[in-house]
């Protein structure tokens, strides 16, 4: 395992040592000491990696990454996933606004709470929080799926494109175009998948509702395609 202690070395050293990882090293595993709250910490990574970061992290954690494995063991602060390609990040405590923004693919598990904007215009990104999320999750959620265990703030899939909603507990507002939508078979199966990746137990699909677009607040006509 390769050990970097930010303490003693800079934040842009240890992403210069991740981004510098080829496909087929042997350094797979990485773990980093005394976050301190340092802001993106393993920005960008490009490689099939590993990366347990001992603490809690600020803003852009794991933002851009790409086939690597990111487990945070603290909280994590805005945008942790922001643009995320693939791979995985593991949230061990709570995160802040616009977890999972824009990304288009990868899961994001937060064990903790989200803040407001979970999952802001994501194009593809699975997301699941243990606990609950704040106002305007989902704002303008193009595809990928946001699991919620816990209850959803106002405001939940605002101008929603076809992204899909799961929430167990309760929605304190719907924003607009996003509706109750019905739980068929193929949304049980997959919804059983993603709560099996995150690592929830005991806790049936059934129980859960289906959110998504009304599909009223956008349309294409193909005899218009010069005005778009």
């Amino acid at each position: 395992m390769q050990v970097f202690d930010l303490a003693k070395s800079t934040l842009r050293e240890l992403n210069q040592a991740l981004h510098n990882v080829q496909n087929g090293s042997n350094e797979t595993a990485w773990e980093v000491l005394n976050p301190k709250g340092s802001h993106a910490v393993a920005a960008g990574v490009d490689a099939p990696i590993s990366v347990d970061v001992r603490g809690s992290v600020g803003y852009y954690c794991g933002g851009m990454n790409s086939e690597a494995t990111i487990t945070v063991h603290g909280s994590a602060g805005p945008g942790v996933g922001e643009n995320m390609m693939s791979g995985s990040i593991v949230v061990k405590g709570d995160a802040s606004q616009y977890a999972g923004a824009t990304g288009k693919g990868g899961l994001l598990v937060i064990e903790g709470n989200a803040s407001s904007r979970c999952g802001i215009s994501m194009k593809g990104i699975d997301i699941v929080v243990h606990g609950n999320i704040g106002h305007m999750s989902a704002f303008m959620a193009q595809s990928g799926h946001l699991v919620v265990l816990g209850d959803a703030g106002d405001a939940l899939g605002d101008s929603i494109y076809e992204a899909k909603l799961f929430v167990r507990g309760n929605v304190k507002s719907l924003g607009a175009d996003c509706i109750k939508k019905e739980m068929r078979p193929e949304h049980i199966a997959k919804l059983r998948d993603l709560l099996d990746r995150a690592g929830v137990k005991d806790v049936k699909p059934e129980e859960f509702t289906r959110y998504g677009s009304a599909r009223t607040l956008y349309n294409f006509n193909i005899d218009n395609a010069d005005a778009y």
